[in-house]
């Protein structure tokens, strides 16, 4: 029975990932405070009292932004203090529920991304928002049986956090997960269902230990498999709590 390896999520979109050992889900929801603020780049016209999707151009992140994946970032969720530290040094630090704190970043992110800005940085968020890369609220799998496949193709390892999913599973046969779309699963305690393949673009280049573009991952995918796709996306369809190591499987 294939297994949970591990498990992520992504407070602050473009920044870096969060390790957890469990999470409780809700029917038709995210992982609680997975990508729940965004850092605006030029006006987007997004509006906290009513919430829209918007397209991931709308924010910085790595499909353009590479600079990203060398901050490391921590987000408590009882204070939503954000730290941010590149080479281990701590260079910006706020709480985001404050002007003073969301500030602090905006005025980091200024400096730090300054050639690749439309407009003043600002961080966004909005009471049970995501800004995933799609509307609908999902979970995003990747089966590392596939990555391992698919670095026949690639001649160099593939670090899995280049996908920045949510769920990792071990022991899934490669690409068995495509078959997983229209169809239910159980994971430790809840149960998901296929919703759409994740069709991969330039952020998946950037390798998450060196902020460098050093493979080209959409074009190899395309060549090597003749489709952009590589993970799934999952929704909710009843509550409950996985962890790292619970089985997960067909309904």
């Amino acid at each position: 029975m294939p297994t949970i390896a591990a498990l992520y999520r992504y407070p602050i979109k473009g920044l870096s990932p969060e390790p957890l050992e469990r999470v409780a889900l809700e029917v038709g929801e995210t992982f609680p405070n997975d990508r729940a603020y965004a850092i605006e780049n030029g006006r987007s016209k997004f509006d906290p009292a009513a919430p829209g999707w918007l397209p991931k151009a709308s924010f910085l992140m790595l499909m353009k932004n590479e600079r990203l994946a060398a901050l490391a970032t921590e987000f408590d969720d009882a204070t939503t203090n954000l730290t941010i530290r590149l080479d281990g040094t701590r260079v910006a630090e706020g709480r985001l529920d404050t002007e003073a704190g969301r500030r602090a970043v905006e005025a980091f992110f200024a400096s730090y991304a300054a050639p690749e800005l439309r407009g003043p940085p600002k961080v966004l968020s909005a009471t049970g928002h995501s800004f995933s890369d799609v509307a609908r609220k999902v979970v995003s799998l990747i089966n590392l049986q596939s990555l391992r496949d698919f670095e026949r193709h690639t001649g160099a390892p593939v670090h899995p956090l280049r996908f920045r999913a949510n769920l990792y599973v071990e022991g899934m046969p490669a690409w068995e997960e495509r078959r997983l779309i229209g169809r239910e699963m159980v994971a430790g305690g809840l149960r998901l269902r296929g919703v759409k393949p994740i069709d991969r673009c330039a952020a998946t280049n950037v390798n998450p230990d060196t902020a460098v573009r050093d493979l080209t991952i959409p074009e190899t995918l395309t060549e090597a498999y003749g489709k952009l796709d590589c993970g799934i996306y999952l929704e909710v369809v009843a509550a409950g709590e996985m962890k790292t190591g619970d089985a997960i499987g067909p309904a």
